[in-house]
Order: structure tokens, then sequence, then C-alpha cells
């Protein structure tokens, strides 16, 4: 199976396992990967999400390799099914995890090559971490392509515009310091100390109230294309909804009594 999914606690790994291919995606493994994220999305006992990669890579993209129908015209596949839109040669849809409303947090750890939709996939989590031997980089421009996968909004929404513009108009990758420097990596870590870096930070967060966890999410994405006034309201409506949780009367009453909260996502 190319990707694998385990559960520790109320953390999920998904990990892209085609290291021969540099985790490289076609068609089936990106349905198999949107598969593996949805089933964690809908699990109750899943508090967070972490993408990884195998190998050398967290993942190059599209796989360029794959056998595909050139007869196939893309401007019937524009009005089908997401699923039907994939197989008549629109896979670039497939990277778009949006479609899958995730409401959990999703982690990209990053160790090795993180380009083209690989990049692309990793802008859509809410953070990445790293290791310090990895890169990063949307290299379509050199290939006469462009980031299908909506990396030219998702770039310029992670990092300073010029700095954005430079990377999507040259194709160049950057390492992972200068990823750190720029804002597009939160957390660096050594090679080979990836894993125990992504287990603390998603055991920290699953930790905190699950059902205010989401809602932050929740406002954090969708305000970002509202006006301060719509922003407001939309968080006094979440804050409304959060107040009278078990949870919320659970973590007010653990503060109280200095202990660590018992949440049980009601």
């Amino acid at each position: 199976m190319t990707i694998v999914s385990t559960i520790s606690g109320a953390v999920a790994t998904i990990r892209i396992d085609r290291p021969e291919k540099l985790n490289a995606l076609d068609p089936a493994h990106l349905y198999a990967l949107r598969d593996a994220l949805r089933q964690a999305s809908d699990d109750p006992a899943i508090r967070v999400i972490v993408l990884a990669g195998s190998g050398r890579a967290f993942c190059v993209g599209a796989d360029l390799t794959a056998a595909r129908d050139d007869e196939k015209s893309l401007a019937a596949a524009f009005g089908l099914p997401l699923g039907e839109a994939g197989d008549q040669g629109l896979y670039i849809r497939l990277f778009d995890l949006q479609t899958l409303d995730i409401r959990k947090p999703l982690i990209a750890a990053v160790d090795g090559f993180c380009l083209g939709g690989g990049l692309e996939l990793a802008l859509q989590c809410d953070f990445i971490i790293a290791t310090e031997g990895s890169s990063f980089g949307l290299p379509e421009v050199v290939v006469s392509s462009l980031p299908g996968g909506g990396g030219v909004p998702t770039l310029l929404d992670a990092v300073p515009k010029n700095i954005a513009r430079r990377m999507l108009l040259t194709g160049e990758r950057i390492d992972a310091r200068r990823a750190y420097d720029i804002g597009l990596v939160t957390d660096l870590c050594p090679n080979g100390e990836l894993a125990a870096l992504a287990e603390k930070i998603a055991t920290s967060i699953a930790v905190n109230g699950p059902i205010a966890v989401q809602l932050v999410k929740m406002i954090a994405t969708q305000s970002a294309n509202m006006s301060r006034a719509q922003a407001f309201q939309l968080t006094e409506l979440a804050w409304g909804v959060l107040r009278d949780t078990a949870d919320r009367q659970e973590g007010r009453l653990a503060f109280k009594e200095k202990r660590k909260p018992a949440y049980i996502g009601r």
C-alpha cells in the first residue's frame, strides 16, 4: 500500500510511501491520499492529522512518468464530477484539499524534497515543519507548465509577495533554512528527528479542547476573505457555540483546580 495511515493516541499520521518515485502522485494515489485524509478527518477519535512522506522526499508532485491518454479533452473534463474529471486528465483538481473540508489541524511534516504539487499540498496544511535537509520549490515553469494545484495564491499567502513571485517565476528551490527565515516553515529539526518533532507538536494540539481547536481553525480559514466586522461576528458566533459545551466547563474547572483537563469533544 502506498498511502499508509497510522494512529497514535489522537494523532493520525498519513504517509505517502512511494520512495522509488520520490512520492510522486498519479491519480490513483491521489484518490488514495484523499480517502485517507477524509477518513482521518471524519474519525471522532482523531484530533490532529500529520501528512508526511517516505524516503528522500515529502512529495515531488504529480507523477510525470505515469501513462496518460492525451486524446481526452480537458474541456470536456471541466464539467465532470471530481472523480471522473481526475480520470479524464484533469488530475490537478485532486491536489485541492479544500473540497475535503478537513476541520482538524493538518500538519505537513517535510523531510527532503517538497516540490511542485508536493509543496501545493503542504501549503494547504495549517503549517509546515521540516528537517534541515529539506528543500522547497514550485519548478513548473521550467517544464513550461504552471502550479495547477493552487500554488500561486497559496504561496503568495504564505510568504512575502516579492519572494513568492521570485520563486514562482524562476522555478528555483530554496533550502530549509531559507524557508524558515521567510516564514514558509514554522519549525526546523536535524535530519532524523522529524517524527519526534511532529509527535511533540501534534500532541500539544491534541490535548487542547477539540471543539475549540476546530473552531479556531474555522475562523482562521474563513476570516481571511472577510471584512474585520464579519470576522468579529463569526468569532462571536463561534464563541457562543463553544460557551455552553462540557469541554469549556471542564477547562474552566481544571484551571481552577490546577489540574490537566480531560476533554471529551462535547
